[in-house]
């Protein structure tokens, strides 16, 4: 894979730069473990098999086949492949790193994100007991000295780019800690990762607006944030135009509402309809009435199955439709809008599958 003439690892490494960041990009939630919430995954053509079957070695080739799709796919659009990652995401890290050094590929020729913050606990099992948790969210200054060193030794230092506060919340505490706000800040510093946290949940909004306010050293901490926005949540459409409009990164991860958006009858019908968006795919508008919002996000796949991702990154086309039929996307946006808290009502009882 030989990456675009425009690449070069110092640039996509510069705190702050976002012109030459790759559009969309593979996340590994579903992919470095074998269980995850997104709809469907034990039916007979997700492509992993029933959750007994889904050993590592499993889902470690199900990796490799969509990382080697990730490459081929971003070389035919003149982009860097991107993989964003989580030390609570199983192995993803690990299967990241590995195929990289396997298929011998070079720092510059890839787009990395990682989080630190949680940390997996299910065993490699799908089914826990009761109150059982999958992953275990700690923000201390502890943890943090500890994954990003698990995340070096796992990815390869030299190839991450983004390094980001998973699932930064009020309650967590990483937005006053100023020891931590001090470690990040070195880390950047010292290693020339950019630094981000990803947010979820109905405060969303207030977060994100909280973190654009933490400086170390005269510089804003956070260079980019990820946040779940969709056809169906959006309510953190105005606080993201905020960061945006500072010189932040947005990342949108969650673009199909982990399925549901597929299901909304708007947007099938709207595929249905012909017109410009004949032969457009459900999800391909979802991810495409995302990516066209005013605040220019990047967008994750979150795809398991090589013709899911495919099929995905065809959304960066139908958004540039989108982009020339304001009404359009406008119309779509307003049919599919749930209230965000029923929204987040509705997640929180979603099963791992």
């Amino acid at each position: 894979f030989n990456p675009p003439p425009h690449s070069h690892q110092n640039q996509i490494k510069m705190v702050g730069t976002t012109s030459a960041l790759p559009r969309m990009g593979l996340g590994m939630a579903a992919l470095g473990r074998p269980g995850y919430i997104n709809l469907g995954r034990e039916a007979s053509n997700s492509g992993i098999g029933p959750p007994e079957v889904r050993t590592v070695e499993v889902m470690r080739d199900a990796s490799d086949a969509a990382m080697r799709a990730n490459v081929r796919l971003a070389a035919v659009s003149g982009e860097l492949p991107w993989f964003d990652c989580a030390r609570s995401y199983g192995r993803s890290e690990e299967f990241v790193g590995n195929f990289f050094r396997k298929e011998g590929i070079n720092p510059s020729e890839v787009y990395v994100s990682s989080k630190w913050g949680y940390s997996y606990v299910a065993g490699w099992k799908v089914s826990l007991g009761d109150g059982e948790p999958h992953e275990v969210k700690d923000h201390s200054l502890e943890n943090f000295n500890r994954q990003v060193l698990e995340t070096a030794e796992k990815i390869g230092d030299e190839y991450l780019n983004l390094y980001q506060v998973h699932s930064a919340t009020f309650e967590s505490g990483i937005l006053t800690d100023t020891a931590v706000h001090e470690a990040l800040h070195r880390c950047r510093q010292e290693r020339g990762w950019a630094l981000g946290l990803s947010v979820s949940g109905p405060r969303q909004s207030e977060v994100i607006r909280e973190a654009m306010k933490i400086f170390v050293d005269g510089e804003r901490l956070f260079d980019s944030v990820q946040c779940t926005f969709n056809v169906l949540e959006q309510a953190a459409g105005e606080a993201l135009t905020e960061a945006r409009d500072a010189g932040m990164d947005v990342v949108v991860k969650e673009g199909l509402a982990n399925g549901r958006a597929l299901l909304h009858p708007a947007l099938v019908a709207a595929c249905e309809a012909g017109g410009a968006f004949a032969g457009v795919k459900p999800d391909q508008l979802a991810l495409a009435a995302v990516a066209a919002q005013p605040f220019r996000p990047r967008v994750l796949s979150g795809a398991v199955l090589v013709e899911h991702l495919e099929s995905n990154l065809g959304a960066t086309d139908v958004a540039k439709l989108l982009e020339k039929n304001p009404l359009v996307l406008k119309n779509l946006m307003e049919a599919c809008k749930l209230d965000s808290s029923d929204y987040w009502t509705e997640r929180s009882a979603l099963a791992w599958n």
